[in-house]
């Protein structure tokens, strides 16, 4: 038996076993015209395999490129664009650098700790008392949305105080919204609940 794990390993799987060998066959070909018509026909057969992107240039292009991976760079072709190198699809990888420092309040988040090392640098002004507000708000929701369960602006105000590590100084006339105000999201308008109720009431008349 002829397992395909006991075969050569494909460049391209998604083109299948078939376009491979089409594409070893013609690397073999000496006739340097000849093997140009040939290459010319494998690619309009790859392209029948998405014909709604078969007139699309770079599409094209593509085509071209993915014949000489799949022939290990060995084909030797007159290509239409730029032949490419097994170096020019090495590229190295870079890896995106992650934040070593852990969330101090998981439900708050890395933005919410963000925030608060903003306002706690800003100069005291009228702007820093708004911004203070919007995020003591904001932080509120967040609470009951993890939580559900209500909390005390008291505590919300701790949590600014322990997360800016006490630069933040909470004015005494700081109020925040009613936590039923933050979080509307299973709240049934009343218009939705009256209309539900009425259909619910009424009967349907058999006409005379």
């Amino acid at each position: 038996m002829d397992y395909n794990t006991q075969r050569k390993k494909l460049a391209l799987p998604e083109y299948g076993r078939s376009i491979h060998k089409m594409v070893d066959w013609v690397t073999t070909i000496e006739d340097r015209d000849e093997r140009n018509r040939q290459i010319r026909a494998v690619i309009a057969v790859m392209g029948g395999m998405n014909p709604h992107l078969r007139d699309v240039n770079d599409f094209k292009h593509k085509l071209w490129d993915h014949v000489h991976i799949m022939s290990d760079f060995k084909i030797d072709i007159d290509s239409p664009y730029p032949i490419p190198t097994r170096e020019s699809f090495n590229t190295p990888i870079h890896i995106i650098p992650y934040a070593s420092e852990s969330i101090r309040v998981r439900h708050y988040g890395r933005n919410i700790q963000l925030m608060i090392n903003g306002i706690a640098k800003a100069e005291d002004s009228e702007l820093k008392e708004k911004s203070l507000l919007m995020l003591a708000n904001h932080m509120k929701k967040l609470y009951v949305t993890w939580n559900k369960e209500t909390v005390s602006d008291d505590i919300i105000f701790r949590d600014i105080a322990f997360l800016s590590g006490g630069k933040i100084r909470i004015p005494e006339n700081l109020k925040l919204s009613a936590a039923y105000n933050l979080n509307t999201s299973n709240v049934t308008p009343i218009a939705s609940k009256s209309s539900s109720s009425n259909n619910g009431s009424k009967k349907t008349k058999k006409k005379k």
